[in-house]
């Protein structure tokens, strides 16, 4: 077990963290890029700020080094690359990955279940080996899980192009898949880099539309299966499935108040049928089947939409993408993300009329967003609180940490209600203050801090933290403050952290204290 901080409970910081961030106040500033914007800036538009990328922000300005984000990158990051490279089970394909740990698994769970049926008393094992991957089953399969949440929080900790691992992480939480479900946790790493990561800077109609014919998506929205009424196919007779065309209209562009109705999203429903997956449990590919599709005539949003198979989707997923509301709903989204779990509403008018302006260009949109007054504004300032994954993220960059295998991590995180991919409501994770403020996870947080500022936290490596300097233990904590927060915490902090006889302890008190779950 970590060591506990010194002469402080958790119980106490939990209380005193709970309370100061319902209280807390943006720290006041100048919409100027001095320190303090410098260090709001860099706390928004990466996992975590940290003194280097503070003093990037201060001497080229956000406006230059906005451009070394959203600009084509000279060179892929080799350092980055190498390490990620270790991680064997993300060169694999979605058909490689079923052959190698999900087919046997099944095969190893079904002898299991025969066995307890034989021996009255045995616990079954589940059928479903993505089930098992949940309950952190041993057995080989669970690297994919693993290996997973590593490339996710390597890329958070220690990728340069901080603003587009943020945005890969927004779409992703946008068009959400559930890795829990069935063979999608051996389609997620490939739905990721491929219908997200490419687009995130790029068109958001192309990212539509390959998200729309990604195996992922269609078999956790069960696309895959939605066929014309009355098809018969080996498993027997289909019918249409509504999930992914109501999650289309609801969360992926229009959104709640979009305008759509019932008959909408049958029509929609129809007009992909016959978007499937060849074998989806042995990780096969997308392809369309033209027996399933509905032919007959259909109305979506007062247009009538011609008849034409596959493309009937294609031309749906057009009108989706240049509607109003799509551009209402992503700069709302955006803004929320980035700037307030409020946003002001001519914030979001103006990000959507870039949206509508260039048709969808999400380098231009977030431009606007991050280029807007209201980014830099003091009211944003400390307004948002840090979600689990940005918490954890920060913690290990600005201890200088380093993710090597995220086992012991990515368990943690799924203690404080975040596992990476494992969202399992297509909302995705929310990122607002109140899904992430009790008592209890902020309790848990605490123990990630002591675990992580220690170096006892398994597949982490060691912290660099800075030298306890000054003469009183007052000057010692603000000196540490200074170094790990990058401003000046409230009076109540300093006096906990300068308790701490060590700077392990005072590190992990000013990581778990309020000030550090704003961002």
């Amino acid at each position: 077990m970590p060591a506990r901080p010194s002469r402080v409970t958790l119980s106490s910081i939990a209380v005193l963290t709970l309370g100061a961030l319902l209280t807390l106040d943006a720290a006041p500033g100048r919409p100027a890029l001095d320190r303090e914007a410098a260090v709001h800036a860099a706390s928004r538009l990466s996992f975590g700020a940290t003194a280097d990328l503070v003093r990037q922000l201060e001497a080229q300005g956000l406006s230059a080094w906005l451009e070394t984000q959203l600009g084509t990158p000279a060179a892929p990051e080799a350092a980055l690359e190498a390490r990620l490279a270790r991680l064997q089970t993300l060169a694999m394909s979605p058909r490689t990955l079923a052959d190698t740990y999900y087919i046997p698994a099944l095969e190893r769970r079904r002898a299991a279940a025969m066995r307890s049926d034989e021996a009255p008393g045995t616990i079954e094992a589940p059928a479903d080996p993505a089930e098992a991957m949940r309950m952190q089953a041993p057995g080989p399969e669970r690297l994919v899980v693993v290996e997973l949440a590593t490339q996710k929080l390597v890329r958070a900790t220690a990728a340069q192009r901080q603003l587009e691992e943020l945005l890969v992480d927004f779409w992703f939480n946008h068009f959400n898949v559930f890795a829990g479900k069935g063979p999608v946790r051996m389609y997620v790493y490939d739905f990721e880099r491929t219908a997200i990561r490419p687009y995130v800077l790029g068109s958001f109609r192309d990212m539509l539309g390959a998200v729309a014919g990604s195996p992922a998506m269609l078999f956790y929205l069960d696309n895959w299966q939605s066929s014309a009424p009355g098809t018969r196919t080996r498993r027997g007779p289909m019918g249409l499935n509504e999930n992914y065309a109501r999650e289309l209209l609801e969360l992926h562009t229009l959104g709640v108040d979009g305008g759509y109705t019932q008959q909408d999203v049958v029509a929609v429903a129809r007009a992909f049928t016959g978007w499937t997956i060849r074998e989806p449990r042995r990780g096969g590919e997308a392809t369309y089947d033209p027996r399933r599709h509905d032919t007959g005539t259909k109305t979506v949003l007062g247009q009538a939409l011609p008849a034409g198979g596959r493309e009937e989707g294609e031309r749906v997923l057009d009108m989706l993408a240049r509607h109003p509301a799509t551009a209402r709903h992503v700069a709302r989204k955006l803004a929320r993300r980035f700037v307030s779990d409020t946003p002001p509403e001519a914030l979001v008018a103006r990000v959507a009329a870039r949206f509508t302006a260039t048709n969808g260009n999400l380098r231009e949109t977030m431009r606007a967003l991050v280029e807007s007054p209201e980014f830099l504004a003091p009211a944003a300032r400390l307004a948002k609180v840090k979600t689990p994954i940005e918490f954890v993220a920060s913690a290990v960059r600005v201890l200088g940490a380093d993710v090597r295998m995220a086992g012991a991590l990515g368990q943690q995180l799924r203690t404080l209600g975040m596992p990476p991919y494992f969202a399992e409501p297509p909302t995705g994770y929310r990122d607002t203050a109140d899904a992430w403020t009790n008592g209890g996870a902020l309790v848990q947080r605490m123990n990630v801090a002591v675990a992580l500022a220690s170096g006892q936290m398994r597949g982490v490596g060691p912290a660099r933290l800075p030298a306890l300097t000054g003469d009183t233990p007052e000057a010692r904590a603000r000196a540490m403050a200074d170094a790990l927060l990058l401003r000046t915490p409230s009076p109540a902090t300093l006096a906990t952290m300068a308790k701490a006889s060590t700077a392990a302890d005072m590190a992990a008190l000013l990581i778990g204290s309020p000030e550090f779950q704003r961002r």
